[in-house]
């Protein structure tokens, strides 16, 4: 599963894509990105410093039918503020994934 991470204001930010099956839809999540466990030099990811926490936005693209539209949910127990510059790039993202998905569905039919 792919991720990308971003740092904004001294937190770091992650958004990680991953097919969700259930939905039948790509799903695109952000999280507050959390430590990477420290482990030896023999790690070849010993460069990631930070890794996708609990997702607290998802977006869900569908991918098998171009008419039905992205959501998004929201998930988070406890109120959590989102700067406008994270969501941009969320949501930028989000517009990837769906520009993605419309064109590999017109490719395949």
């Amino acid at each position: 599963m792919p991720w990308e991470l971003r740092e904004h204001a001294g937190r770091h930010y992650a958004v990680l894509f991953h097919y969700a099956l259930p939905d039948d839809a790509w799903a695109v999540e952000l999280s507050e990105a959390v430590p990477a466990p420290v482990t030896g030099a023999e790690n070849p990811n010993a460069a990631v410093t930070h890794l996708p926490g609990a997702a607290f936005l998802v977006a869900l693209v569908p991918d098998e039918d171009p008419n039905l539209q992205p959501t998004v949910r929201v998930y988070s127990p406890d109120e959590r503020v989102v700067p406008y510059e994270v969501m941009r790039w969320f949501m930028e993202q989000v517009a990837d994934q769906v520009e993605r998905c419309r064109i590999a569905f017109e490719q395949a039919n």
